[in-house]
């Protein structure tokens, strides 16, 4: 390969990283309750969420909008978790999939509620559940340049309104068991926040080193995952397939040009079901014990799902140990980041 496939990042630390839980649980057995007819008549048990997907439980805000609040509310505890005033910051990026609107940018009202001077330049990056991934790579490289000393990403969910007209179709007689399953993943969506700071390594000897990564693209895979307000549309066998063949590539790749992530003390993967974990575990030989999961209690956060498992295994990690971010995107791409604690 050649190009910008695997990168490297020479002053960069990652500063501090937080979550905001959504305030609202919704546990599975509510989807096998509204669908009780649908089940029945389609002979499908009860409680394929949590035995086939993993996913027990899911969160949800209060009311429509509440992500973005979320998300400010991240970054402003980001900003204090590094101890960064507001007007230190140069760029703020939103990567969250949710939208109520297709302009002006999330990002311009996460930047007006987190307090953000006129100096902080602000835009969205949309890459389905990799762009908080995205967009730490467009910070980190924006700071290796010299062209700002810190950054905020943030991202947040609401799954709310897709779900509601994935019941409301899932429920609607004469219904098929493959169009069942072809929307099954959309009710392993949750909702959530996430933000991180980041910043000059030599002047935060504290900091948390980002080496650097590979990212890689299949988007001849851009039809298996399509989403929209309506719902989300998978074809579950074929994400899958496709998806580890990518991230197998993608990490052969890295191994080629000298990253060597067999051993890592954590590896902090996009978070979707029991099965593709076990599948990545699988096929890449690593230790399912050092994979942490979010998914049974949370759902699929989208791209606020890995750093929202960082935020939370965070406060487990000791100095020094290596950690690797594993991100995977519908369409399909995927990327890795190596941070050192």
């Amino acid at each position: 390969m050649n190009g910008n496939s695997t990168f490297r990042h020479d002053n960069v630390a990652l500063l501090s990283i937080t979550e905001v839980t959504a305030p609202i649980e919704v546990k599975s057995e509510v989807f096998d309750e509204t669908l009780a007819d649908t089940l029945a008549e389609l002979r499908l048990p009860k409680g394929l969420l949590q035995r086939v997907a993993g996913v027990h439980a899911r969160r949800n805000w209060e009311k429509p909008g509440d992500f973005a609040t979320g998300s400010a509310e991240a970054g402003r505890a980001a900003l204090a978790q590094a101890g960064i005033s507001a007007d230190q910051v140069g760029l703020m990026i939103n990567a969250s999939v949710s939208r109520e609107n297709l302009e002006p940018s999330v990002a311009t009202r996460v930047h007006h509620e987190m307090g953000l001077g006129p100096q902080a330049m602000n835009f969205d990056i949309t890459n389905a559940c990799l762009g908080f991934v995205n967009a730490m790579t467009v910070a980190s490289t924006m700071i290796d340049s010299g062209q700002l000393d810190y950054a905020v990403v943030v991202a947040a969910e609401d799954a709310q309104r897709v779900q509601r007209a994935t019941v409301e179709r899932l429920a609607r007689p004469g219904v098929t068991r493959h169009e069942y399953l072809n929307e099954f993943a959309s009710l392993t969506l949750g909702c959530g926040a996430a933000a991180a700071v980041l910043g000059p390594a030599d002047r935060h000897p504290e900091g948390h080193r980002v080496l650097g990564g590979v990212t890689r693209g299949a988007t001849r895979n851009h039809e298996l995952c399509v989403g929209g307000f309506d719902g989300m549309f998978t074809d579950t066998k074929g994400l899958l397939d496709n998806g580890m063949e990518l991230v197998t590539s993608a990490w052969h790749e890295a191994l080629a040009d000298g990253w060597d992530w067999q051993h890592m003390d954590r590896y902090i993967m996009h978070q979707i079901s029991d099965v593709h974990m076990k599948s990545v575990a699988t096929a890449a030989e690593l230790d399912p014990q050092r994979i942490p999961k979010t998914y049974p209690q949370l759902g699929n956060v989208g791209p606020a799902s890995l750093p929202i498992t960082l935020a939370l295994e965070s406060e487990k990690l000791e100095r020094g140990e290596r950690v690797l971010c594993v991100g995977v995107g519908s369409g399909l791409n995927t990327a890795m980041t190596e941070i050192v604690w």
